[in-house]
């Protein structure tokens, strides 16, 4: 009879009040574990959905300016040494910063104001394949382009100009075919027309040219600035935007839903933690006579408080290693039906995730962190018993 055996004959003796507050808090692990791994993935899957509607640097050349006035009058501002830049380089570099792999998309744009019979129109090249990474919610009657000369256009300037999939049209002296309308979005992509990069590159002359940049960063795990500021240290001579407000906006989505995670998960560690004292505590009562036949024996009050402390990371332990392994299964069977798990298995072949499965690590810091608050669960209790008058406790026989 020894500091162990006794706890664990004493769970033994009571094994339906053990696995009761063995499978409660079991339960407790599981939603913790469950609720941490949905809560991670979720909040990737969410982060890059959110920054598939739009983009939030922008990268365009410096320009000049210069406000002419006399007499009082304002003439209003003149541009001057505006600049365009290499598209393929400037990609490049952007791509090349040490926060690579935060960059969702890099979509160059060239425009170009044309005239489609007698009515002008904003021809925009972009890189089609990059433009859908950023506007994933484009619906299109037709088809995207994926052929040189084809074109995209948006609701308002295909029904005012009367086209429809498979018109043609000659724009900037060059003749496309229109492979897809754009399906109203209520933004100005409505009302002009896309194409691809190249094609307007050639129209208009300037071969590898764009007149700005849009950056999408995937911007949960670091600040926008840092992106920033990278860019801004390989392309010197641009002008680098940050869309604070839209990238905080995502920030705060994607932050509320792994905030509210934590806050359940900290309210049901709360709660068994108190269901582990309450029942310890009732045992002490209990156990009263026992206790003071142990410290009779020659047991000192250390000795008793450690029965109970054991008793309580038993307890623990069992429940630490069935809630962890019942909450990586409900993660999973959670992620397949809320249509989460094929995207963050996506998502760890590029490196931005994970997929949830059995971990050493976690699991130990899982068993570590149970066997602490069963501990500190067991300390009030425990202390009483090993507090306890064994002359009192031995008068009540």
């Amino acid at each position: 009879m020894n500091i162990l055996t006794i706890p664990l004959r004493n769970l033994r003796r009571k094994w339906l009040k053990t696995c009761l507050l063995t499978g409660v808090f079991a339960a407790a692990v599981l939603s913790v574990v469950g609720l941490t791994y949905v809560s991670r993935e979720v909040g990737q899957s969410l982060e890059k959905k959110l920054t598939q509607f739009g983009a939030n640097i922008l990268v365009e050349p410096k320009v000049e300016s210069l406000s002419v006035g006399y007499g009082g009058f304002n003439l209003g501002a003149v541009a001057y040494a505006a600049k365009s830049l290499d598209a393929s380089a400037a990609a490049a570099k952007i791509r090349s910063i040490a926060l690579h792999e935060r960059i969702s998309s890099v979509a160059p744009k060239l425009i170009e104001m044309a005239k489609v019979g007698d009515k002008p129109v904003g021809l925009i090249g972009v890189d089609f394949e990059q433009e859908q990474l950023i506007k994933n919610y484009w619906t299109v009657t037709g088809a995207m382009p994926d052929k040189p000369g084809e074109v995209l256009a948006g609701s308002k300037a295909a029904s005012l100009l009367g086209l429809a999939v498979g018109s043609t049209l000659t724009a900037s002296g060059r003749d496309f075919t229109v492979a897809g309308v754009l399906d109203e979005t209520g933004s100005e992509d409505d009302a002009v027309i896309f194409a691809g990069l190249r094609d307007v590159q050639e129209a208009t002359g300037a071969i590898g040219q764009a007149n700005f940049i849009e950056v999408a960063a995937l911007c949960s795990a670091c600040p926008i600035d840092d992106i920033v500021a990278q860019i801004r240290a390989l392309l010197p001579d641009v002008e680098i935007v940050a869309m604070q407000k839209v990238v905080k906006s995502r920030m705060y989505a994607i932050d509320f839903v792994k905030n509210l995670a934590m806050g359940v998960c900290a309210v049901l560690l709360l709660t068994a933690c108190f269901m582990i004292a309450l029942s310890l505590l009732a045992s002490v009562n209990e156990r009263k006579h026992e206790i003071g036949i142990l410290r009779s024996l020659g047991f000192s009050r250390a000795k008793v408080f450690a029965i109970f402390c054991f008793e309580a990371v038993a307890i623990g332990c069992a429940a630490a290693v069935a809630g962890y392994l019942g909450g990586v299964l409900a993660s999973q069977k959670t992620l397949a039906m809320l249509d989460v798990a094929g995207q963050a298995e996506q998502a760890a072949h590029a490196g931005h995730a994970s997929v949830v499965g059995f971990d050493a690590a976690h699991f130990g810091l899982t068993l570590a962190a149970v066997c602490l608050i069963s501990v500190a669960a067991s300390i009030a209790p425990a202390w009483k018993a090993a507090n306890t008058d064994p002359c009192e406790a031995l008068v009540m026989l």
